[in-house]
């Protein structure tokens, strides 16, 4: 079975893992990115105020989202975009504590996904001093992306499990586990 995921990456509106205010997601069939999605995001009350520090990061403003689907909404069609797929994001406890905590904050069951994490993956390929997105985006050639931007950080992910792959000599994520030594986890 080849390389298939969906890369997820979420910004949030402040300190909370419940304030989702932008995710990007990167679907990868047969180890090639074949589609992407991304949205703004009004996060869920009452966790849908902006702290000056997220914002500082991100560039998102409370203004950015006042036209942006709910999350309720950003919710179900990021789900039908993923899928049964296996996510992969870098930091992957972050963004799965956010896609929980979100999905609990509006009483959304998820489905019984499972996931991974690049970040994980490239402390087990690379020898680098920093394993942050950027620091490995850059340490694998992908060095053109704005940083905090869902969609692109959500691809450089992608990038990275793909290179990580191709430097263990792999074809399956299954393979790729393996050889880093990580496992699947369910959501």
């Amino acid at each position: 079975m080849p390389i298939n995921f969906t890369a997820i990456d979420f910004e949030t509106a402040n300190g909370s893992p419940a304030s989702p205010c932008a995710v990007g997601l990167v679907k990868v069939r047969d180890g090639q990115i074949v589609d992407t999605f991304v949205t703004l995001i009004q996060p869920p009350a009452p966790n849908n105020w902006f702290h000056e520090g997220n914002i500082r990061v991100h560039g998102i403003q409370p203004a950015d989202v006042l036209d942006a689907p709910s999350w309720q909404e950003a919710l179900s069609e990021m789900l039908q975009f993923i899928g049964d797929d296996t996510l992969i994001a870098h930091n992957a406890p972050f963004d799965m504590g956010v896609l929980r905590a979100s999905a609990a904050a509006i009483e959304t069951p998820l489905p019984a996904l499972k996931y991974t994490c690049s970040l994980a993956i490239s402390r087990k390929t690379y020898n680098l001093e920093s394993y942050r997105l950027n620091a490995v985006a850059y340490a694998i050639g992908h060095e053109e992306f704005a940083h905090h931007d869902a969609l692109a950080d959500s691809d450089a992910c992608a990038r990275i499990v793909l290179h990580a792959a191709d430097r263990h000599g792999v074809e399956t994520l299954d393979d790729l586990l393996a050889a880093t030594k990580q496992v699947l986890k369910d959501l």
